[in-house]
């Protein structure tokens, strides 16, 4: 397919689909979803809206290296990879996770097409800045858009894992935020949903914990700096922030357990938190 027939698939989407948005969700928060979520995707689906899901799986790939005997370690956030851990990594996230949601999907009755970014060298990558130190891990640099909204416009749901290729072969290992916020900002999509396990990010009013329903790139900064957001909330929200980049300019971190969460998000109903990029 040319750039000109996926930028027409692109324009036929905005004119036809009801809504298209970029679903961000990590393999061990899917595995945990109840029945209802894939049932409220699949009626989204049937609907007219067009889903598009790139998943992560850290604790999946931890788990087969320390199975398989091989040490892994982390650089500010990033996986070191070596050609050794690049191929688990490949396995568990082009293979068992991406198929299990391919599953779950279909078991409710939508429709699913899982891939990873190197079929059709769907994710083009380079090797980050610092390489050096973790090995095997990219950056984006192009999307080739035309094959999401083809898998769409064939009826299906594109289940992405973030593994990335240059042009000459070679594979990297994406972080899934990273991946995703691109892959929203190739298809031009406005709005990324981020599935969690937590009801959004949180402050202190009061003496007691309250969901935040908006904030800005820079208000999160400021809540990071003071203290405020902390622990296991800060690689949650920083990751959200990743994905702001490009058409990009709203991210909605919601409870995934939450009943019918994507429909009422995609309502306007206000769950979770909106991360937004300017006041």
């Amino acid at each position: 397919m040319t750039q000109n027939a996926g930028h027409n698939l692109i324009e036929q989407e905005k004119e036809g689909f009801k809504g298209l948005f970029v679903m961000k969700c990590g393999g061990s928060t899917l595995a945990a979803l109840p029945n209802s979520f894939f049932e409220d995707l699949r009626e989204l689906q049937q609907g007219g809206t067009q889903p598009v899901i790139v998943h992560g799986g850290g604790p999946a790939i931890s788990e087969n290296l320390a199975k398989l005997g091989i040490e892994s370690s982390f650089v500010n956030g990033l996986r070191v990879t070596t050609e050794e851990v690049l191929d688990v990594v490949e396995m568990t996230l082009a293979g068992s996770i991406n198929k299990a949601i391919v599953r779950r999907i279909q078991g409710s009755g939508g429709q699913a097409l899982g891939l990873s970014g190197v079929d059709g060298n769907l994710i083009q990558a380079c090797p980050v800045a610092n390489n050096a130190e973790v090995g095997l891990v990219g950056e984006v640099t192009g999307v080739k858009a035309e094959i999401v909204t083809g898998i769409l416009t064939m009826g299906y749901i594109p289940v992405i894992a973030p593994i990335g290729v240059d042009a000459g072969g070679q594979r990297y290992n994406i972080n899934a935020d990273t991946a995703a916020g691109a892959v929203a900002s190739h298809v031009q999509s406005s709005k990324m949903i981020v599935v969690t396990d937590v009801p959004g990010i949180m402050r202190t009013i009061d003496g007691q914990k309250v969901v935040l329903p908006s904030v800005t790139v820079q208000a999160i900064e400021d809540l990071m700096e003071s203290g405020e957001i902390y622990g296991g909330m800060i690689p949650k929200v920083r990751a959200a922030m990743d994905c702001i980049q490009g058409s990009v300019s709203e991210v909605v971190i919601v409870d995934g357990k939450e009943p019918r969460v994507l429909s009422r998000v995609l309502q306007g109903e206000e769950l979770g938190t909106r991360i937004i990029r300017t006041n």
